[in-house]
């Protein structure tokens, strides 16, 4: 009967630890496969990039020897980033295209595919930051949202998906934000049109996964990209810029966009799901899930101490410029603009 018993304890043993190693072998087979991926060769489509956190991340694709396509709908900043990456080398296009248009992202992709071939990776960058209270927005600035967050994604989606599922290889970044998992009070049609966003990629990325297309939603905090003289503000404009653009300069509430451009690249390389780029992102993530009514309390209160002006008027960023944010507690916000193309980039 022991002796039994102890054959029965000894096969137990034996099936778990076959389990645990074949188990193992798998995921270590998985990573070695995931980790193959390389952007060398690769071609890389990034709406988007001609400023801002699209062009420190083209610069990056460059020196990996990707072949690297970027759209814009300013045509003097497109023409000024096309200049800067074909200097430091490597192959590059520069396609005007607002991809709110499905009419001109079909044109887009086209133009990629008769120089290139096929976009091997999608990274939907393009974006819009209105700041104000929710009294200041209309219908206007919440369809501008929508449309630059959600529908312009789709659209390009949808048109690289056809060659690569043909393929059975690819890969689509969602640049979100935190503001798409939690939302940020004065940036309310920002976080709805990134919540929709966010919601898009993971579905995306639950039907792809099948036909060899990883998709990754990135969800980054505040990053210093230099992009606040570009981002629109309402109400009172002045005050709303200076907390906005102040947040986006130091250093504890902000993440180099450098290092944040890294780090999207590995987790696009990865394949990962997703990916919570800083600290603060993180931690607001893990807050809102575990912690719903005290970040909303959070949230609240930080809305009380805002701007509370709700004038219509939106202005740009770089037309609200008081003393305080030409002081040196936005330097590394200013020195962001300077090297990523966001000054002198025209008013609409």
């Amino acid at each position: 009967m022991a002796a039994s018993r102890k054959n029965k304890d000894a096969s137990r043993f034996s099936l778990g630890t076959l389990t645990a190693a074949g188990v193992g072998a798998a995921l270590g087979l998985r990573k070695a496969l995931r980790s193959r991926f390389q952007f060398s060769g690769r071609t890389v489509l990034i709406t988007g990039g001609s400023r801002g956190l699209g062009l420190v991340m083209a610069r990056l694709l460059l020196k990996e020897g990707a072949r690297v396509a970027i759209c814009g709908r300013e045509e003097t900043s497109l023409e000024r980033a096309r200049e800067e990456l074909e200097r430091a080398g490597g192959e590059v296009l520069a396609i005007p295209c607002d991809v709110r248009d499905p009419v001109q992202v079909e044109a887009l992709v086209s133009a990629v595919h008769e120089r290139w071939g096929a976009v091997d990776v999608l990274i939907n960058n393009a974006g819009v930051i209105q700041v104000g209270p929710v009294e200041s927005m209309t219908m206007e600035d919440f369809r501008e949202a929508v449309d630059t967050h959600l529908w312009a994604p789709l659209y390009t989606t949808l048109a690289v998906l056809p060659e690569m599922k043909r393929r059975g290889e690819g890969r689509i970044v969602n640049i979100a934000s935190v503001g798409g998992k939690v939302s940020i009070p004065h940036l309310v049609p920002y976080a709805a049109s990134k919540f929709a966003l966010v919601g898009l990629s993971d579905g995306l990325r639950a039907e792809l996964r099948q036909a060899g297309i990883l998709v990754t939603t990135v969800c980054p905090g505040l990053l210093r990209t230099g992009s606040p003289k570009n981002s629109w503000f309402k109400g009172n404009h002045e005050a709303e810029y200076a907390w906005f653009t102040l947040g986006d300069s130091l250093p504890l509430m902000s993440m180099n966009a450098e290092a944040a451009a890294r780090k999207i690249l590995s987790a696009c390389r990865r394949g990962d799901a997703e990916a919570l780029v800083g600290l603060p992102a993180k931690l607001a993530a893990v807050g809102r899930a575990l912690a719903p009514n005290l970040t909303a309390g959070i949230t609240a209160f930080v809305s009380r101490n805002l701007p509370q002006d709700s004038t219509p008027d939106r202005v740009r960023g770089t037309e609200s410029e008081t003393p305080l944010t030409l002081s040196w507690l936005t330097e590394l916000t200013r020195r962001a603009a300077e090297r990523n193309n966001e000054n002198e980039v025209p008013i609409h």
